[in-house]
């Protein structure tokens, strides 16, 4: 090989090495930004749940019938019928408490998916329940959503 092409060899690798590196770098940007954003949604659902404010809570979820929340062995399917449980069994500030998300994993999956796991707990007067939690979160027109939360209730 003669030297320019070395050269023209050496100059194609180096500018394919700067161009991943730059998409490289663009992507982990992006994926902490959408991670932040993500973490804003869990922080604003937990100040309106420790207002008492079960609808701003639910401004988190996805507004549609093909919601999936499941707690205690059970399956409710719909933001309406989300939204209505809770309001059933947390119809009391002192049954809501204070809720605290903790030790969250955000992990992009897709450019508009993600997967949440964390651990929440509720401190209240008499109690203090806790447990973790899994969401899948999708993307709507710049916005995520939870389109499927799976909580569990420790049992200590």
């Amino acid at each position: 090989m003669t030297k320019s092409k070395f050269q023209i060899k050496f100059k194609n690798n180096i500018l394919i090495v700067i161009l991943l590196l730059t998409t490289s770098l663009s992507l982990s940007q992006t994926t902490e930004k959408e991670k932040s954003a993500i973490q804003i949604i869990l922080t604003t659902q937990s100040t309106a749940w420790n207002h008492a404010d079960i609808d701003g809570y639910m401004n988190g979820y996805w507004q549609s019938d093909s919601l999936v929340f499941t707690s205690g062995g059970n399956v409710t399917r719909g933001f309406d019928s989300t939204k209505a449980k809770y309001k059933r069994k947390y119809d009391s500030k002192e049954k809501m408490g204070t809720l605290e998300f903790s030790d969250l994993e955000i992990s992009i999956l897709e450019e508009n998916v993600a997967w949440v796991l964390g651990k929440w707990k509720l401190k209240r007067a008499t109690d203090e329940p806790h447990g973790i939690f899994t969401l899948v979160m999708k993307k709507f027109n710049d916005e995520w959503k939870i389109v499927h939360d799976h909580t569990s209730a420790s049992e200590k």
